[in-house]
């Protein structure tokens, strides 16, 4: 499952999470084509790594401080947090990419 993040103070508890777990922000808007194609595939991952990860999504105008701060200029973008600390980031919409990063890190 992929939980909404409705507030600032949200995104700093998901972001700060030290359980270990890989923890991937999606940045997206409504707007976004791309964003709306692998939105499915998110939901998809969460559940086949769910135990290894936690999977979350910003929507960009809701929260338009929280993407700033993150430096978001493009969407979707795709923010990989472990133990309280971003280790990686991707941009676009790519199922195969969005994987292979999703592995990387849970090693």
């Amino acid at each position: 499952m992929v939980t909404k993040l409705e507030s600032k103070e949200e995104y700093e508890a998901a972001t700060n999470d030290v359980s270990g777990l890989l923890i991937v922000v999606d940045f997206y808007a409504d707007w976004c084509g791309p964003c709306r194609t692998i939105s499915p595939k998110l939901e998809e991952f969460a559940v086949v790594f769910a135990g290894k990860m936690k999977a979350f999504k910003v929507n960009v105008d809701d929260l338009d401080d929280v993407s700033e701060e993150a430096g978001i200029s493009a969407m979707p973008t795709f923010l990989f947090f472990k133990s309280g600390k971003k280790v990686d980031e991707l941009v676009g919409a790519s199922e195969m990419k969005l994987r292979a990063m999703i592995e990387k890190h849970l090693v």
